[in-house]
């Protein structure tokens, strides 16, 4: 039997319906960044949004406003890719003031000493196999970079698993989103493809091949309602554009099969 990413989310007995509180979250991966554009592992680099990323944020802001789902609070990332999409989704779906918190353990997984590179080189050079480990399985970090590669000076990881990510992610979880949660606010969360990947398998019980096949795509609101446990009512939750989610998914996991001049507005 696969083993399940995380078993910490309080479910009730088989069998019993709950009739309780039910909590809004709002999952949200950036908008297009200019490393995604060029086909570039990013992770822990600093890089902006594209305009068509701008965009993509400002529909996201739009798709929630219509779907009525108005975020009383929002936590991203400290990169700017992840904290701009926010605040341009914000201001799109009319409340530019709410509230925004920043929060490192939200970044994206540092891809080590793959960050910069173009991922169809890293293809060709390491294999489909070790690609698609190294991008989708759990426990199995990239190269490291090496000593004296901090990010603009600042300590960071030498590189990350998603189980890494996990570790890092599930505190700020329990100590931060929850209680907003459990509080009665619509929580938007804006974060990156793997923070992101890892804060659905905690919440739908994903086993490790689950979770290899998990994309998220760029820009398109993924909804969960949770039930007085925080635990999803539909497992997987939705999202408003299911048909553009999954056709944007599918190019996520065809990342570093293509050229890389045709890249862009599909890569994550």
């Amino acid at each position: 039997m696969n083993k399940q990413v995380n078993e910490k989310v309080a479910r009730p007995p088989s069998g019993v319906v709950t009739i309780g509180p039910m909590h809004t979250l709002i999952l949200l991966r950036h908008g297009e960044s200019e490393w995604n554009s060029r086909n570039l592992f990013t992770g822990w680099v600093d890089v902006d949004l594209t305009p068509h990323g701008e965009e993509q944020a400002r529909e996201a802001g739009r798709s929630l406003r219509t779907a009525g789902l108005l975020p009383d609070v929002a936590h991203t990332s400290v990169l700017r890719r992840s904290v701009r999409t926010g605040t341009l989704a914000l201001a799109a779906l009319g409340r530019p003031q709410a509230p925004l918190s920043r929060d490192w353990r939200l970044n994206e997984r540092h891809y080590g000493a793959l960050q910069g590179r173009d991922k169809s080189e890293v293809l060709r050079e390491y294999g489909a196999e070790r690609f698609r480990l190294w991008r989708r399985s759990y426990d199995l970090a990239p190269p490291p970079l090496p000593p004296g590669d901090d990010e603009d000076g600042e300590p960071a990881p030498r590189t990350e698993s998603l189980a890494d990510v996990s570790a890092r992610l599930l505190p700020h979880w329990y100590e931060v989103i929850a209680p907003d949660l459990r509080a009665g606010r619509t929580v938007l969360v804006v974060a990156h493809s793997n923070s992101l990947r890892a804060l659905a398998a905690h919440l739908d019980g994903l086993d490790h091949d689950e979770l290899m096949e998990l994309n998220i795509p760029t820009g398109i609101p993924l909804c969960y309602t949770l039930d007085e446990h925080l635990a999803p009512v539909v497992r997987g939750g939705r999202y408003l554009d299911p048909v553009g989610a999954a056709e944007a998914a599918r190019a996520v996991a065809k990342e570093g099969h293509r050229d890389t001049r045709t890249a862009g507005r599909t890569s994550g």
